[in-house]
């Protein structure tokens, strides 16, 4: 496997700089050209992005899933930014919609669907102690993973122009009471991890492990039988069960439940409009 360089503290965004440079330059990145438009309901401006190139994307996933061949045993040498451990690489979204999406992928082979553990965790914090973001965890295609190696996500914050992302006082009202979490279109259980992140990346691990765990039992999620979104930022962890990856034409994995849509065309964007955000992200999350 190709090696990368260590993470030092300090260190991420400038990888982050040099791979997307060089990466633009070989033809090795592919970034997704899309338009954001915002659209309001029930007080939240969610953002819907629309993606020209999503459904051609989709294909050549497809494609790749129908091949047998994983892209990440090996990685594609030329998206490498860093090693944040000895059981994660960091690399670049090939085809990100979003600037400096990044991949956090075991060196070897995990089903995308098993539990998380004390190392996937560890991996997150070591990147989210450099880099303010949003990390996300699709467990299942149904909600919304499309490889089985098992890979975490992690965007750069803020996803909006109007807060770090669209539903940030919603989730954080849901973290302190529980009229607040019922509130919302989705079941969801909140927790908030502020105290976890000064910590070091592997206490941070140990205490977001523990929570995570709490979390599935509120949910009553089993891993590898209970399809769910995991999302993790410096304030708070959250996890939403899954019914089903997609409805009225709208795919949906965990950004959805920050309040960020990825559609592939205007008529989907329409429907957006139409059926309203929260219906939704309601229509795909599991009734628990």
């Amino acid at each position: 496997m190709t090696r990368g360089a260590r993470l030092p503290g300090g260190a991420l965004s400038a990888a982050i700089a040099e791979r997307t440079g060089s990466a633009l330059r070989s033809g090795a990145l592919l970034p997704l050209e899309n338009e954001v438009h915002e659209v309001e309901a029930d007080g939240v401006a969610f953002a819907v992005r629309v993606l020209a190139a999503l459904r051609g994307k989709a294909r050549a996933g497809e494609a790749q899933r129908a091949s047998g061949r994983n892209p990440f045993l090996p990685c594609e040498a030329a998206l490498l930014v860093a090693e944040p451990s000895d059981t994660h690489l960091c690399l670049l979204n090939k085809y990100p919609a979003l600037p400096g999406h990044l991949l956090l992928v075991t060196r070897r082979f995990v089903e995308q669907e098993s539990p998380l553990d004390r190392a996937d965790f560890a991996a997150l914090w070591t990147c989210l102690r450099e880099l303010d973001g949003l990390a996300f965890y699709n467990s299942g295609a149904a909600a919304g993973a499309s490889q089985r190696h098992k890979h975490l996500q992690l965007v750069p914050l803020p996803l909006g122009p109007r807060a770090a992302f669209p539903l940030e006082a919603c989730l954080e009202a849901a973290a302190r009471t529980p009229a607040a979490a019922a509130a919302l279109p989705f079941p969801v259980a909140v927790a908030d991890v502020s105290a976890l992140a000064g910590r070091e990346p592997l206490e941070a691990a140990e205490g977001s492990e523990a929570l995570y765990r709490e979390l599935l039992r509120r949910l009553a999620a089993a891993p590898g039988r209970t399809p769910y979104n995991l999302l993790l930022t410096r304030r708070l962890l959250w996890l939403v069960p899954r019914a089903r990856g997609e409805w009225q034409g709208v795919a949906v994995n965990a950004l959805g439940f920050a309040g960020s849509l990825l559609v592939p065309d205007a008529a989907a964007l329409a429907r957006v409009r139409e059926l309203g955000p929260p219906a939704i992200l309601r229509a795909v999350a599991a009734r628990v």
